[in-house]
């Protein structure tokens, strides 16, 4: 999965931070072109029953996403910086 940004500082990533990446990517790649989807639908991917608890971990997860050029993060439609975004998000597939 995706590590880091070489900008970014070095992070200790886990298991559930490669299992957030990849239900992100996954998710989004069973989904149409354009769509999006929520943070939370990853984080229930991971645990159904614990997904509030990494929510935190699934925008992060997001963000170095958008930092690989994998993922976009986006609110009212419009793509927004993930360091700077400020409550509810969407997650949409760069597209190529």
């Amino acid at each position: 999965m995706v590590r880091r940004h070489e900008d970014a500082p070095a992070a200790k990533l886990g298991p559930v931070d490669d299992k957030l990446e990849a239900a992100i990517v996954a998710l989004l790649a069973a989904r149409d072109r354009g769509a999006t989807i929520c943070p939370s639908e990853a984080a229930r991917a991971v645990d159904a029953d614990g997904w509030r608890d990494l929510m935190e971990p699934a925008r992060t997860a997001a963000r170095r996403l958008v930092a690989s050029g994998v993922v976009e993060i986006t609110q009212g439609g419009r793509v927004v910086d993930p360091s700077t975004a400020r409550g509810p998000v969407r997650l949409r597939r760069v597209e190529r």
